[in-house]
């Protein structure tokens, strides 16, 4: 008879600590509640992550047995409808019956030096952040190794993360300094711009700064909300995985957006 090796457990109090130790939230203003969302079963041996806490994402975290499940963007944010119907009622029905404990950190996890999403996109495109700028230092700003083209370096940008991006030219100037920004800071364009960016990479792209690029000479290139946000919360699952002793799996709920 072969004996079945599993994770040793431990609480949900242990893995708040783990995540709280490593993101810090408590630097950070927020757009709603960072750490545990949703409390679950006492004891965890199975962590899942994942960018959103979508219906499809906790079905799978429950296929794939999870005991906790890590995300980017929770389920309750500043100045939504607070009442438990429509998609809240089936996404918190599914977590409560299964037991699932919710965890979400959104700009701390964004913000984190080496696990963050900023990090790990610069990280996967090759260039590293020596400033950064915009609200709560959020936004980074580093060299290339040596200057690109644009349309060379929107094509790196859609090798890497494996989707057309929607991109505004600049004016044509070699890129030495990139910017970049995660998720929806579209708005952080003219911070970039003033900090010194040639071309400044984000996930959406609003009707403002295609103006912006044109005029300014800076390239914009929207790579996608959840195509830039997808690294974050799976380096964040593992490490703490590793420390703990858990099993981690990383789910990927793919978004156009």
């Amino acid at each position: 008879m072969t004996a079945t090796t599993t994770s040793p457990a431990v609480t949900r109090q242990h893995l708040l600590a783990a995540f709280d130790d490593i993101l810090q939230p408590g630097r950070f203003k927020d757009y709603g509640p960072n750490g545990l969302q949703v409390e679950g079963k006492a004891e965890i041996r199975t962590l899942v992550s994942g960018v959103t806490a979508s219906l499809a994402l906790i079905e799978a975290a429950v296929a794939a047995g999870a005991d906790a499940l890590v995300v980017h963007h929770g389920l309750f944010w500043r100045g939504q409808d607070g009442r438990v119907t429509g998609w809240m009622k089936q996404r918190l029905a599914a977590l409560l019956a299964s037991g699932i404990n919710l965890y979400a950190y959104h700009l701390p996890l964004d913000a984190h030096a080496e696990l963050g999403n900023n990090a790990q996109l610069g990280a996967r495109l090759g260039v590293q952040a020596e400033r950064h700028f915009g609200e709560q230092d959020l936004g980074s700003v580093g060299p290339l190794d040596a200057p690109l083209a644009a349309e060379e370096w929107v094509s790196r940008v859609e090798r890497v993360l494996g989707r057309t991006p929607t991109w505004v030219p600049g004016d044509g100037r070699p890129l030495r300094q990139i910017a970049w920004c995660t998720g929806g800071a579209q708005g952080y364009f003219e911070a970039a711009i003033a900090a010194g960016a040639d071309a400044y990479v984000t996930g959406e792209i609003s009707e403002p700064q295609a103006h912006y690029a044109r005029e300014m000479g800076v390239a914009f290139i929207a790579a996608g909300h959840h195509a830039t946000e997808r690294y974050g919360v799976q380096a964040l699952g593992a490490q703490v995985a590793g420390q703990l002793g858990l099993s981690h799996r990383f789910i990927d709920i793919d978004n156009p957006a």
